[in-house]
């Protein structure tokens, strides 16, 4: 089936669907920016880029849909690769996986964005000396 016509089906009835405050976001997997559109869509597209954060909260794990496999073997359509050498590292290693060789380098700007989010939302929290004010104490009038 065409990605065209999937996508028609797909659009307006979709499990992944969700319409809240006049947005149509979408939960698939594989969508980069979980909007409603065509471009982002892991369902529709023949070629599509899933980031989720790695195993343990330790990294993150990049899905790429292979094109060259039978559309009846979903499970071998299906490659991850695990990042976990910090968010530059894992930044390049993207960078030079997918969209160098021509696999989808539209979606390049919104993978790093989302690599970029992942790996901020793994640093643990800072923790900061309590502040102390000063004291001004005044003294009493005679």
């Amino acid at each position: 089936m065409s990605a065209d016509l999937t996508w028609l089906l797909v659009r307006n009835n979709s499990s992944f669907l969700v319409k809240r405050n006049g947005l149509e976001l979408s939960s698939e997997p594989n969508n980069l920016t979980n909007l409603n559109s065509f471009k982002y869509s892991g369902l529709a597209n023949k070629k599509a880029i899933g980031i989720t954060p790695g195993p343990s909260n330790r990294g993150v794990t990049v899905v790429a849909k292979k094109t060259n496999i039978a559309s009846y073997k979903p499970a071998k359509a299906i490659n991850k690769v695990t990042l976990t050498k910090g968010v530059r590292r894992s930044a390049k290693s993207f960078t030079s996986l997918l969209t160098k060789s021509h696999y989808r380098p539209d979606l390049r700007k919104a993978a790093l964005a989302r690599i970029s989010a992942i790996y901020q939302s793994q640093k643990p929290p800072k923790v900061h000396a309590k502040k102390t004010g000063r004291r001004h104490t005044k003294k009493p009038k005679n």
